[in-house]
């Protein structure tokens, strides 16, 4: 959320936002900041998963709203798997970027991959399942392995590998907590990818394709598919642009405007479609630095005046990690550290798994921001206190 208010901020616009953490960058850089869970020194920050509630986030936007002249709402993760309050949400100020209903066109998996399927695109093959027969009748006509998903959520929270029927019972009991309708997938073995698209009403571009970095135990996520950053670009291979067709072929299809992510997993060279994210994504900051543009002014560009951005050419390689708490934790002073983004309150307690900041780090070589990023995520870890 900071890096896109930073990147609005950047464009010459005031910003006012409403999130869940209330980082100080974010913050620092907005004329007025509501979140949802309040960060005090001295006290536990609560965990993600047991505050988080899109209403209350709805609920803050018109509280902001109410008392200040908002222009244009721009989005970020959060709000994309509830399309009524997005509906909501849009009647404060005009949403800039995808409507509601395109983005349930999206967001509603049964419908998303019905249209990949007329499109042509590969995909995992994918069943839906809202009980337990039903779902194990759906993994053995897929075939073990499969991935076993919640049919909302986002950050990659509550997704599991099924080897064998042995495994099933504890699975579904795990993931059926995040949403009644469960995804039962084939899984594709190989490299998770993203896709930043740029939109208007006529033309996609494809601005990068970026590795995935998931479910890290050394940045201390203890979620198997939990998102843990970004290495931007991928290092490219002869088949790219095939991947970025793709990508730019799904993002029309739909009608999508401004800043999106399709998410999909290579293998053997084939770009299999995971999801799109149509909204901004957490490779913002990087791809900004990638390519010298700022990404908020050419969403805005694109919704508005049908624009598209000039790209020259990849001017480095940018990686963003999250790091994740390793044990419940008091975190130290974090802003003296140029890296940093993110950043919480000096002194709160973190329970452990829940996100401590980001790092950010570029060079001209693709590998040495990755071990950079990792080095500064590690003299994070250093600094934090067992609670």
């Amino acid at each position: 959320m900071a890096n896109l208010a930073a990147s609005t901020n950047r464009a010459g616009y005031n910003v006012f936002s409403v999130d869940f953490f209330g980082d100080l960058d974010l913050r620092k850089v907005c004329v007025e900041s509501l979140s949802i869970a309040e960060q005090v020194q001295g006290k536990v920050f609560p965990r993600f998963s047991d505050k988080y509630d899109p209403k209350t986030l709805v609920s803050l936007a018109e509280e902001l709203a109410s008392k200040r002249q908002i222009d244009g709402i721009l989005l970020s993760s959060g709000l994309e798997d509830f399309p009524v309050l997005l509906t909501e949400l849009a009647e404060q100020a005009p949403i800039i970027g995808n409507t509601p209903e395109n983005i349930n066109r999206v967001r509603d998996r049964f419908t998303f991959f019905q249209e990949l399927k007329r499109l042509g695109v590969r995909f995992p093959v994918t069943e839906f399942a809202s009980d337990l027969v039903d779902a194990k009748m759906k993994a053995r006509e897929i075939g073990y392995p499969v991935v076993m998903k919640p049919s909302v959520g986002f950050g990659g929270v509550g997704i599991r590998v099924v080897e064998s029927k042995n495994e099933f019972e504890d699975a579904f009991k795990e993931v059926s907590r995040h949403s009644e309708r469960i995804l039962i997938q084939e899984l594709i073995l190989g490299e998770h990818t993203s896709s930043s698209v740029i939109s208007t009403k006529h033309e996609s571009k494809a601005l990068t394709v970026n590795q995935q970095i998931l479910g890290s135990s050394e940045l201390g996520q203890l979620e198997p598919f939990g998102y843990c950053g970004n290495v931007v670009p991928l290092s490219t291979p002869d088949s790219i642009n095939n991947f970025k067709s793709v990508a730019e072929n799904v993002v029309s299809h739909f009608g999508l405007v401004g800043s999106n992510g399709v998410d999909f997993v290579i293998s053997e060279d084939k770009p299999f479609v995971i999801e799109v994210n149509p909204r901004f994504q957490g490779t913002l900051e990087c791809v900004e630095r990638v390519l010298g543009i700022n990404l908020v002014e050419a969403h805005i560009n694109a919704c508005i005046d049908g624009l598209i951005p000039n790209i020259l050419e990849v001017k480095c390689f940018c990686t963003r990690l999250i790091l994740y708490a390793p044990f419940r934790c008091i975190v130290p002073d974090l802003r003296g550290l140029e890296y940093v983004r993110d950043i919480p309150l000096a002194k709160i307690i973190l329970e452990e798994g829940e996100p401590v900041c980001s790092v950010i780090s570029e060079d001209k070589s693709r590998e040495t921001p990755l071990s950079k990023a990792f080095l500064m995520a590690g003299e994070v870890k250093g600094k934090l206190v067992k609670a």
